[in-house]
């Protein structure tokens, strides 16, 4: 139980749904060897984790949190309607208080889907958009 299953839960969920978009939609994920096309709109996905806390006196319990960011990166020039609409989507993908759960654990979208300021890079227009998490074990 730990950082590792929460992100593997919110990739997986994340890859499934980009793979069904069509056109589909590939997923940069943590420490994966990724090469992004001429133009390709795609998705780069992190765990931020937060110190892992214990909120009893035995020392069982075992409460996880952190931030899921998924960068959102469209070909540079082109309008940012279509990274506004994935953003939106996210929001949907992943809503408020939605709970997933694998071997016992059980992790919790916390805030809302909250995008961030778009970002020019060389060849890309990024829109990176996180929400918080929490998992509590004993």
């Amino acid at each position: 139980m730990s950082h590792s299953m929460i992100r593997v839960l919110f990739e997986g969920r994340l890859v499934k749904w980009a793979k069904a978009k069509s056109p589909a939609l590939r997923v940069a994920r943590q420490n994966d060897g990724f090469e992004p096309l001429v133009d390709e709109t795609y998705f780069r996905a992190f765990t931020l984790p937060a110190a892992v806390d214990s909120l009893d006196l035995a020392g069982a319990h075992r409460l996880y949190t952190g931030v899921f960011q998924v960068t959102i990166v469209t070909p540079a020039g082109k309008s940012t309607f279509a990274g506004d609409s994935l953003a939106d989507e996210l929001a949907a993908l992943f809503p408020l208080n939605d709970r997933l759960t694998k071997d016992g654990l059980t992790v919790q979208v916390m805030t809302p889907v909250e995008p961030g300021p778009h970002q020019q890079e060389d060849s890309a227009s990024t829109i990176p958009v996180s929400f918080e998490y929490r998992a509590d074990t004993t």
